[in-house]
């Protein structure tokens, strides 16, 4: 029996690093189960270079992808509106469709950095909490949700 995707909306502010790490995260690893998007509410207008370099060394190529504005979704159906802005730093966008709700905050990599090295690893810390963190919470969710499908 075939399954519909489930669809994901990653949100953050600017659409550059965090959301779109996170986009890619989960296309390589749920692509077969989920249809996923990202966007924000302030798009930057480029994804990060580091961004694209961090997922580029694990194997994934995000360096296609755009930021998008929420805007551009609106209206659009989604199963999961996942949050990945750290509250502490700033202000988590807020979705005014339907979809369940989830945040799972990470820090602005580059922040604290003083140079492009310590930027870069601020990257691959956060590429790597999610694999860690993002990943099995989300892999529970559609396992939830299918087991209610069948």
């Amino acid at each position: 029996m075939d399954r519909r995707k489930w669809r994901v909306l990653v949100l953050c502010t600017g659409n550059a690093a965090r959301s779109q790490m996170a986009e890619g995260l989960i296309r390589a690893a749920f692509g077969d189960r989920v249809e996923v998007f990202s966007a924000g509410t302030r798009p930057a207008g480029y994804v990060h270079p580091f961004a694209i370099q961090a997922m580029r060394e694990i194997g994934i190529d995000i360096s296609g992808h755009r930021s998008k504005s929420l805007a551009e979704f609106l209206g659009q159906p989604f199963d999961l509106v996942l949050t990945v802005c750290d509250d502490a730093a700033e202000e988590c966008p807020v979705w005014p469709g339907q979809g369940e709700r989830m945040h799972i905050g990470y820090p602005d990599p580059g922040r604290r950095a003083w140079d492009e090295e310590g930027m870069l690893e601020e990257f691959r810390e956060v590429r790597d909490r999610m694999r860690a963190e993002l990943l099995p919470i989300l892999r529970r969710w559609i396992e939830r949700r299918e087991e209610k499908d069948v």
